[in-house]
């Protein structure tokens, strides 16, 4: 995970900066470059001159690196990217030329009033982007990951390359695994098949039969007490049917700390 991506301008600042402070400090630990990205809305051509739109580019880019003196770099690489257009649109297009290993993002304040886990435009970025998503909780301080909950329902891994964060986590932070398969009604045969890559990655196993994963979850987080939970978004399954909606509400899903969303696996 050498280029690491964190959008800006979706939270209030002091989590915004919360939010890329974390980034740096997680990126030390890989070697890796963080992209602060933060984007400007052009004018329409036919109204404006060239030079109002890069003066528009400059001015977005002057507010990122505001925010850059109030983080410790600690050496890490980090780069102000004003983006044209659209957040979702922005970053696929960007990701096609620099190869985005994770986007980092942040869930909805946990005041109690506000009834939102992710909000409409991180909700969306999980939900349509091929790029893995580290979910963050509101103004989440760095340590280190020593401890992983992986959560599934089917141990088949279809796509290539879905394990390859968790296995730079692994190596990086000499971190343990434990997958907890969680049987629901609608549990087949052949989710009990482990992908051979997922098999050699896991320290230890357990499974558990819940009405939903997220139920499943809940029981067996503070039994672990996890560093970081991490989940498959699939097609089919809790997830799948979570993520139907972009915006995501506390009720449905919730984590207190950081959430490691992989590529879809099948």
């Amino acid at each position: 995970m050498k280029n690491i991506l964190v959008p800006l301008g979706l939270s209030e600042k002091s989590v915004d900066i919360a939010r890329l402070q974390y980034a740096i400090d997680f990126a030390k630990e890989l070697g890796g470059t963080v992209y602060a990205v933060q984007v400007f809305r052009e004018l329409p051509r036919s109204g404006s001159l060239p030079s109002v739109n890069e003066t528009l580019k400059d001015i977005s880019a002057s507010g990122i690196e505001e925010k850059f003196t109030e983080v410790d770099k600690k050496g890490v690489d980090v780069i102000a990217l004003p983006l044209e257009s659209d957040l979702l649109e922005a970053i696929p297009e960007f990701n096609l030329k620099h190869s985005i290993d994770l986007i980092v993002l942040g869930s909805e304040s946990d005041n109690v009033n506000n009834p939102y886990f992710l909000g409409e435009t991180s909700g969306s970025l999980v939900k349509k982007t091929e790029i893995p998503v580290l979910i963050i909780p509101e103004n989440y301080s760095f340590r280190p990951i020593s401890k992983i909950l992986m959560a599934i329902k089917s141990g088949v891994v279809k796509k290539q390359g879905s394990l390859v964060p968790v296995k730079e986590i692994l190596s990086t932070f000499e971190a343990e695994i434990k997958l907890l398969q969680i049987k629901t009604a609608d549990f087949l045969p052949e989710d009990l098949e482990f992908h051979k890559d997922l098999a050699e990655l896991i320290s230890s196993y357990k499974s558990s039969e819940n009405a939903t994963l997220f139920q499943g979850v809940l029981e067996h987080l503070n039994e672990n007490n996890p560093d970081l939970l991490c989940v498959f978004r699939r097609k089919r399954g809790f997830f799948g049917k979570l993520w139907e909606e972009n915006k995501i509400l506390k009720k449905d899903f919730e984590s207190r700390i950081p959430l490691l969303v992989l590529k879809g696996a099948n």
